[in-house]
């Protein structure tokens, strides 16, 4: 069967990958730091280290791990931390020692921490300080043996050092009081491990590198098992798919996505290593403010976010004053780019954003755009290398062109399954190794695939479908709209009616106006019953917008 990729990769590339060329993200790794140890790999805070330095750092730490801590190969860690240069020193000195790593969202409370920590049976934690009262109020109910504290300034030379930490705890008053006596700092850490031997730990492909944990398709959170063969195979399907224009050795990559974030991990941190490429960490991209500052000084060539990141960047003021000259390219995900935010990108940047799919058990990319040409706006591409994708029905048979359904993804990133949970792991991957996405979508002639919505957030209006995407996506080209979310309530005569939650961009937005625009782009059943003007929408940390929260609103406003 011909590939997609075919007519738009005329020389053959991207290709079929084989994640047998390497046995595990170690050897990725270790070739990477080799080949480019003098360039930069990353910067943060005015601090950059090289991937020399970083070879040598996340050896220290994997040396301080096998010798001062009573962790072996397959134990699990936790890292709890923003977008830090101690991130990758710590993770990669973690894989190194054969840990599996757990990421944790530092804005999780202390009931989600216990229940990751507890599901996933973690044995050790590096922490920010900033979030360490958290931990400290549910630490005597976790199998926690091991705790690293870390502050903002431990990566920076010694006199910036002290100030940022001065500064963070004592003036800006950022750092709760906590009490972990057992605790051990980073530093410290880092200084014993350079006095002890780091010793290799052979690492099998089908070892375990992250439990990353997921809402999943349904249910409570769970950790979706990624192997170092998952892990290696979607680096080197990115890879093969960005060779058209990235160059090694060239590429400074915008991280404003959370590392601890699939998409920021996979993409980011682990493949640009691929290249050389040289990642400048955010630490806060809420402060878009500070987020600007950086974007100023700072010659680019590649940047990735969620729609909501673009949309704030380009409604900033300063906006106008970064240089675009060396972006070659955007990348989305995570969340549905809206066209109209694609489009104004291009207008005001000369860049185009190539919109890709995936999910956290596929590593996470199943299908992205051609880099080399033939993207197609509102559309999430096609399969990257060694991947198959289909639409199939509630009975999971496979559906013609244009026909909407379940998008199912199979290849060698589809994870091994959700950590001590049989079921679950079976209600999404059949025996043919598909594993169904829980999103809706359709497929074209030429192979490219669109998102329609989530499974579970399709709004059923008088027995037609609705999908949130859809009527968002139309709202959002409204000139005076600047953020929109869609979601179903429930209507005694139609089942469901649609209601959308809109932040103006411009003050005069009036409801009438809004809803008769929609009714010029909708059919009366999509168009919205009901609007609510607020000043902000919920969001996880990574920016995406929280319809579940919203609708949590309306079910207690119901019961009132």
């Amino acid at each position: 069967m011909e590939k997609p990729w075919f007519k738009f990769y005329p020389d053959g590339v991207p290709h079929d990958i084989h994640p047998e060329e390497y046995r595990s993200i170690v050897d990725f790794f270790e070739a990477s730091v080799a080949k480019f140890a003098n360039r930069p790999a990353y910067s943060n805070l005015g601090c950059t280290i090289t991937y020399g330095e970083l070879d040598f750092l996340s050896k220290r730490f994997a040396a301080y791990l096998q010798s001062s801590t009573k962790l072996k190969p397959g134990d699990r860690i936790a890292i709890q931390m923003p977008n830090l240069i101690q991130y990758p020193i710590v993770m990669f000195g973690a894989i190194r020692a054969g840990l599996v790593i757990v990421n944790t969202n530092p804005l999780y409370t202390p009931r989600e921490m216990k229940h990751q920590f507890n599901d996933a049976g973690i044995k050790a934690i590096v922490i920010l300080a900033n979030f360490a009262n958290h931990l400290e109020s549910i630490l005597p109910d976790t199998k926690i043996e091991e705790v690293i504290l870390t502050e903002i300034g431990d990566a920076l030379p010694p006199v910036k050092r002290n100030i940022v930490n001065f500064v963070i705890r004592r003036i800006k008053k950022m750092v709760p009081n906590f009490n972990l006596p057992n605790s051990v700092k980073y530093n410290t850490a880092m200084n014993i491990g350079t006095r002890k031997n780091f010793t290799p730990v052979d690492v099998n492909p089908d070892d375990i590198a992250f439990l990353q944990y997921t809402g999943g398709t349904t249910g409570v959170s769970k950790g979706a098992m990624l192997t170092h063969r998952n892990i290696v195979s979607n680096m080197l399907m990115i890879k093969a798919w960005m060779k058209p224009i990235l160059e090694e050795g060239n590429e400074i990559v915008i991280t404003a996505l959370p590392l601890y974030h699939i998409f920021s991990l996979t993409v980011n941190c682990l493949t640009f290593s691929a290249y050389g490429g040289h990642n400048i960490l955010i630490t806060n991209p809420k402060d878009i403010d500070g987020f600007i500052k950086e974007l100023i000084k700072t010659k680019f060539t590649t940047f990735t976010g969620v729609n909501t990141l673009y949309n704030a960047l380009m409604n900033h003021p300063k906006f106008s004053d970064i240089n675009f000259s060396n972006l070659k390219l955007g990348v989305a995900g995570g969340m549905a780019l809206q066209t109209s935010v694609a489009a104004r990108w291009k207008e005001l940047t000369g860049s185009t954003i190539i919109e890709g799919f995936g999910l956290t058990e596929t590593s996470p990319v199943l299908t992205v755009n051609p880099v080399g040409g033939g993207d197609r706006p509102g559309m999430i591409g096609i399969p990257v290398p060694s991947t198959e994708v289909r639409i199939v029905d509630e009975n999971r048979k496979p559906l013609s062109v244009g026909e909407p359904g379940e998008i199912q993804g199979r290849g060698p990133q589809v994870m091994q399954g959700y950590w001590n949970r049989i079921e679950d792991t079976n209600a999404v991957i059949d025996d043919d190794g598909w594993f169904s996405t829980g999103d809706i979508g359709i497929m074209d002639e030429d192979g490219f695939f669109k998102i329609v919505d989530r499974k579970k957030d399709m709004i059923l209006v008088s027995g037609f479908n609705v999908y949130p995407n859809e009527v968002e996506d139309i709202i959002a080209a409204h000139p005076k709209v600047l953020e929109v979310a869609v979601i179903g309530i429930p209507d005694e005569r139609s089942g469901e009616q649609v209601k959308a939650f809109i932040v103006k961009k411009d003050d005069s937005l009036s409801e009438s106006e809004l809803d008769a625009f929609c009714r010029e782009q909708l059919t009366s059943y999509k168009s919205p019953k009901f609007f609510e003007f607020r000043k902000e929408l919920p969001k996880t940390n990574v920016g995406k917008i929280l319809r579940r929260a919203l609708k949590e609103e309306e079910k207690e406003k119901a019961k009132v």
